[in-house]
């Protein structure tokens, strides 16, 4: 009998498979019936779930298990292998689960089984939350993912999403990569469609300003005047782009990048746009000179630092990724300012102009926190919160770019501007606010994509001592260790996934550990 219906897809499970084709590996990739299935070993058990991630597509094989999870070899996100629930983000929805049969030697995947229900069991004194006000600041990562959290755990009282922006949540790190690019339809950028919050009972208020918060009397005032009660509070209100105080900053043709709006704008203009130069030399700078070098427009990058991305990932990588951009024809102007912009130019430092019919500026962002200030809930570089992701008064809790979080590994306070840092604390606060006491313990990542080349950094690196370099950065297979005090505290990995995900599942042990 053949042993599969299709090479791509890997062995048909329908027909079985023997137990040695898992060959010591936790995973095997396959298929029933041409829909994509992972078979996983667990202890003796051998445990069927849908194939590929629900976050983007990935396979799951090429994956790593931890425990009775899984954990997606792209950007991270981690399913239960026995309930299929997404436990951890980026992904939201859970995988299928399959039906497993051994006969003799053999596994046979013989059918699908039910979804299940994922409402976490609730003490008396969590059950009082459940008729309660839950208002959410921000319509962002954290606070889409507090929202659909508190929804999964069976919350049934009132939730409301305060959010300024003219669209509803959506997936923020795509408008700097493919839909700038223009290789991925706007359809795919709204994390759910406007029915999902509709049929949820989220009360998502869109273009809505906050103006204070009364923490005395429990309320959230928005500047029409409308007035939201609570009983409790997530600030999500997230960050927002710095501009640079230069002459023609505020130029038609000068543009920030944060919102879905932000993005469509700058598509909009690079439709007859000719030369683009981009102000900064981060993450979000490069991908969106990579994204308009796709539309085949000529870019020229200018930042005062030496090498881009040095601070974060190191002189070597740093070096790498400018080499990467200058084989697709960026220009670099390093250890250059610029001193304004007209209508037509951007003039640096040292006198040289460069032609420039739209310019975005990545220079960073700052925090939202003006709100909490104003409120009298602490703040430092960020809205201070404790392990459980509660500030200083007592129910009000802060998540994503704006909370300054602390660490109970490290000791520290840190605020982290990651994506998935964001919608993971949203997670985490939602159980919190219904009485979980859940620490947040998750280990930061993010990943960055030029090009070709994606790069996954997992871990938390202000400074280090040393940097190790496991493999080969020219031929775009290394791991990079960044150590501090004779310990690895973060990585970056090009083209070694598995690796990624099992240094990250290696610094959430030692932070449970620590706990």
């Amino acid at each position: 009998m053949a042993a599969q219906k299709n090479p791509d897809m890997g062995p048909d499970f329908a027909i079985g498979v023997p137990i040695a084709a898992f060959d010591g590996k936790g995973l095997l990739q396959g298929h029933v019936g041409g829909e994509a299935v992972l078979l996983a070993r667990v202890g003796d058990d051998v445990l069927a779930v849908g194939g590929l991630c629900t976050h983007y597509g990935a396979p799951l094989g090429h994956g790593i298990v931890v425990g009775d999870t899984v954990r997606c070899p792209w950007h991270h996100a981690c399913f239960d292998l026995r309930t299929g629930e997404a436990l951890g983000a980026p992904a939201f929805d859970p995988l299928q689960r399959w039906r497993v049969e051994r006969r003799d030697d053999r596994v046979f995947v013989t059918g699908k089984l039910p979804t299940e229900e994922h409402d976490a069991p609730l003490s008396q004194s969590d059950a009082a939350c459940q008729q309660g006000r839950f208002v959410i600041v921000g319509g962002g990562a954290a606070g889409f993912a507090a929202a659909e959290m508190l929804r999964r755990r069976q919350f049934a009282g009132e939730i409301t999403m305060l959010s300024s922006d003219q669209d509803g949540p959506y997936d923020r790190p795509n408008l700097s990569k493919d839909y700038l690019a223009g290789t991925a339809p706007e359809a795919w950028v709204p994390l759910r469609t406007l029915e999902f919050y509709a049929e949820n009972k989220i009360d998502l208020q869109l273009r809505t300003t906050v103006e204070r918060i009364d923490v005395m009397s429990r309320a959230v005032i928005a500047a029409d005047g409308r007035v939201f009660p609570f009983d409790r509070l997530l600030l999500a209100t997230g960050a927002e782009p710095v501009r640079l105080p230069i002459a023609g900053a505020d130029r038609d043709h000068v543009f920030t990048l944060r919102s879905l709006a932000d993005s469509r704008a700058i598509i909009e203009r690079a439709r007859h746009a000719k030369t683009a130069v981009i102000l900064g030399a981060g993450f979000i700078g490069l991908e969106v000179a990579a994204a308009l070098r796709r539309r085949g427009i000529s870019v020229h990058v200018v930042a005062p630092e030496g090498h881009p991305l040095g601070a974060i990932l190191g002189a070597e990588l740093g070096a790498f990724i400018r080499s990467l951009h200058e084989e697709h024809g960026v220009v670099f102007h390093m250890g250059a300012t610029v001193k304004g912009i007209t209508g037509q130019a951007v003039t640096l430092n040292d006198g040289r102009m460069l032609d420039a019919d739209l310019v975005v500026m990545g220079v960073g962002v700052t925090p939202r926190i003006s709100l909490a200030v104003d409120a009298g809930i602490a703040v430092d570089r960020g809205v201070l919160v404790n392990e459980f992701l509660e500030t200083n008064v007592a129910g009000v809790f802060a998540a994503g770019d704006v909370a300054q979080w602390h660490d109970v590994h490290t000791a520290e306070t840190r605020r982290v501007e990651h994506w998935v840092v964001a919608q993971r604390q949203g997670q985490v606060a939602a159980e919190n606010m219904l009485g979980a006491r859940q620490p947040f313990l998750s280990v930061p990542f993010f990943w960055s994509q030029h090009y070709n080349v994606s790069i996954r950094y997992v871990g938390y690196a202000r400074t280090w001592d040393d940097i190790e370099i496991d493999g080969s950065i020219a031929n775009r297979d290394c791991l990079v260790g960044y150590k501090k005090d004779g310990t690895i505290v973060a990585i970056a990995a090009i083209g070694r996934d598995a690796r990624a995900l099992e240094c990250e599942a290696s610094m959430a042990s030692r932070a449970r550990k620590g706990s």
